[in-house]
């Protein structure tokens, strides 16, 4: 990569860096490949390293680079098509679902945005299972599943499962249900502490958060919050299905 003069430019500067870095990406580097660090790239280029960071965090965005724990930032792979609900009109959990469930428990707290879409009350007792997904060996999205108690009430009995018993126990009881019909939401988000643990990714990285309301018996019965690598993952939906995405 060559020095580049960009005082003239009257875009801002981070927005053309991050052009001529992505020609550079292109032409020099190979997939998987380390970029030289901060230090020596706003060198090259004469740039603040505030600038830098802009660009750079602008290409992880659109998945061109990743930042990876104890190794650095990389040249990233293509990104990989992930089908949000391949199945249509199935609930969580079904024969054609590639989601594992990790663990499930009971809580009468949920997120002031969920516990509206479920138009659930206060104190509502709710099951919360907890799923991952891999593709291609490495993990692409965790997810939050909410269903009220009420909805599934004889999953009370699934106590003595185990975690993992439960969170079948639950998938299992929905099975049961009659599904009306879903919706999705897609806004882009910063991964969580817990969540960049279990994806593999620093916190703070950019990720896609598809939310999925499940609609039994004319009123809302399940939400489902999954957070997905935004550096990885091109999300792709049924054809007919409702999907509005919302701004971070």
């Amino acid at each position: 990569m060559g020095t580049t003069q960009l005082d003239t430019v009257p875009e801002p500067k981070y927005w053309h860096l991050k052009t001529v870095l992505s020609d550079a990406l292109d032409s020099e580097f190979a997939v998987g490949e380390i970029l030289p660090n901060e230090r020596e790239l706003a060198a090259r280029f004469g740039v603040a390293r505030a600038t830098l960071r802009q660009a750079l965090e602008q290409l992880e965005l659109e998945g061109r680079l990743q930042r990876r724990r104890g190794v650095g930032t990389t040249v990233a792979p293509p990104r990989v098509g992930v089908a949000v609900d391949p199945a249509r009109r199935t609930w969580p959990g079904g024969s054609a679902d590639d989601w594992q469930p990790d663990d499930a428990d009971e809580s009468d707290t949920v997120p002031a945005p969920v516990g509206r879409l479920l138009e659930t009350a206060p104190g509502e007792r709710m099951h919360i299972v907890r799923r991952s997904r891999v593709t291609h060996g490495q993990p692409v999205a965790a997810e939050l599943l909410y269903v009220p108690a009420a909805v599934v009430p004889r999953c009370a009995a699934a106590a003595p499962l185990g975690a993992a018993g439960r969170a079948r126990a639950v998938l299992s009881a929905l099975q049961e249900l009659p599904l009306d019909g879903q919706d999705h939401t897609v806004e882009l988000g910063s991964a969580r502490a817990q969540d960049a643990k279990q994806l593999d990714r620093l916190p703070g990285a950019p990720v896609l958060v598809v939310t999925t309301r499940y609609l039994s018996g004319g009123r809302p019965a399940a939400v489902a919050v999954s957070t997905y690598r935004a550096d990885t993952c091109r999300l792709t939906f049924g054809e007919g299905e409702a999907v509005s995405v919302a701004a971070g």
